[in-house]
């Protein structure tokens, strides 16, 4: 489908991209990607989906083509104020809402301070106690710090994917190159404010999940990697027993990037979910 880009401005003056898809009178769902990603980390299961939704994916404060802003603002806190500012920017009253480990935490963040509010939530491959214990939060500190600021040409970038990523797809690597890197001054560097985004991963204290999980008042899909080192299957298993409204899934062959590793199941699993859900109106 065609994409709409955007911009609108948050309090704290920053002017923030968003790609808008299908239809505007449509079921709202507003996507949010991961630590590092961008807005078009979506679009397969915007093609997925079809016409029946107003699909809405941010490239969140320092990512994509939105404004960086200080290291010390790259936190959970200043991400939800962002996603208030949108909704509001956009006139959505009730919306289904979807994230990945960095936007999954910023989704879990928003449904607890704005009760009521959303007709469904999925939340991809993180729980409480994920970016801070554990493989998988060793792992992308260690990225973080190992990060090179630039590469000589695009054959060292794509060769730094192929390694940080060797599950990564073809499609998925030429989406991260597009999208998330750029050639300026005879080098590749990064779209995303990457030094700004490792000094705060590396200094924040984590915000704590569980209060999200336990206040969830909406149904709420959370989707697990089966290879995944970021959220543990006993997370998983207490979150389901803490709120009556959590299902999960797990996807077999994926990583924490579920999405790029398993596209297609990743996106019925989606799909199934949104069938399920009481959309007034539909």
């Amino acid at each position: 489908m065609h994409s709409v880009s955007s911009f609108f401005t948050t309090r704290a003056g920053l002017n923030l991209h968003v790609l808008r898809w299908g239809n505007p009178s449509g079921v709202p769902l507003v996507l949010l990607h991961g630590l590092r990603a961008y807005a078009q980390t979506w679009e397969s299961l915007v093609e997925a989906l079809g016409g029946g939704y107003c699909i809405y994916a941010l490239d969140q404060r320092g990512r994509g083509l939105s404004d960086w802003a200080p290291a010390a603002s790259y936190h959970t806190q200043f991400y939800v104020e962002d996603l208030q500012d949108f909704v509001a920017h956009a006139g959505l009253q009730r919306f289904v809402l979807l994230g990945h480990s960095l936007g999954g935490a910023n989704t879990l963040e928003y449904a607890r301070q704005t009760p009521g509010r959303l007709i469904g939530l999925i939340i991809e491959d993180i729980g409480p106690g994920s970016s801070s214990p554990g493989d998988g939060a060793a792992r992308i500190r260690r990225e973080m710090n190992q990060t090179p600021l630039q590469f000589d040409n695009w054959e060292a970038a794509r060769t730094f994917w192929q390694t940080s990523r060797p599950g990564l797809s073809e499609q998925g690597l030429a989406s991260r190159l597009a999208h998330s890197m750029k050639e300026s001054a005879g080098v590749i560097t990064w779209r995303h404010d990457q030094q700004g985004i490792a000094e705060a991963r590396l200094s924040i204290e984590p915000t704590d999940l569980w209060p999200a999980v336990r206040a969830l008042d909406c149904p709420t899909l959370f989707i697990r990697g089966a290879r995944s080192d970021f959220l543990p299957v006993a997370t998983l298993q207490a979150m389901r027993d803490s709120n009556a409204q959590i299902q999960t899934a797990e996807v077999a062959d994926a990583s924490h990037y579920v999405h790029d590793d398993q596209g297609e199941t990743f996106n019925r699993l989606v799909i199934a979910f949104l069938d399920s859900l009481a959309i007034p109106g539909r």
